[in-house]
């Protein structure tokens, strides 16, 4: 009987945490954007989620602007000052790195799931290819590819140059790769419909 209390309790967990860790973080979004930006709209025109309302025209109105290029050469000046400031530039890198991935005009070389065969072990990781031949240092254009190994259960991994022929697609998204991965295998692979 407590056994089973006990194994009710532990999936009612693991189906609940999901939904309220992403509903829980669209609210801290929308509460974060209503509280910051609806103190700026006066008071006699202020109602409840103007802020929402005026952050998502505020990131359409730059989206848009960003598409033309007098605005994105200004933009662009500007970040420079961002990488010469000594602390400034490392974190502003790191996070401006980490949403050029999602950008929709980038070139999708991340999307490439692999696998890396190391040794004569047989064992092989699950892996991102992150750099084509074009983009590597001269000496490893021809032979090699970047190829970035996601850590289980952590943020991180390593991204590590690997010879071409070690490296085998596979007939996996990206994000069905990512998060296989990252659950140590304990996902399932396709998402219910």
């Amino acid at each position: 009987m407590m056994k089973n209390i006990g194994k009710y309790i532990l999936t009612g967990l693991v189906t609940m945490l999901p939904v309220i860790l992403t509903l829980y973080l669209l609210y801290w979004l929308a509460v974060s954007a209503e509280t910051l930006l609806g103190e700026l709209i006066p008071q006699e025109i202020y109602f409840p989620g103007m802020g929402v309302a005026v952050a998502l025209l505020a990131m359409f109105i730059v989206g848009m602007l960003m598409h033309t290029r007098p605005i994105r050469q200004i933009f662009l000046r500007g970040e420079r000052i961002f990488y010469q400031l000594p602390v400034v530039k490392s974190i502003y890198a790191a996070f401006r790195d980490f949403m050029d991935y999602f950008s929709p005009g980038r070139k999708k070389d991340f999307e490439q799931v692999v696998t890396v065969t190391f040794g004569d072990t047989g064992m092989r990781l699950i892996g991102f290819v992150t750099q084509a031949d074009d983009q590597l240092p001269e000496d490893f254009q021809r032979d090699y590819v970047m190829v970035y190994l996601p850590m289980s259960y952590m943020l991180g991994g390593y991204a590590v140059l690997v010879p071409r022929a070690s490296v085998q697609p596979l007939n996996m998204s990206m994000e069905e790769a990512m998060r296989y991965v990252l659950t140590a295998g304990v996902t399932r692979l396709s998402t219910p419909v």
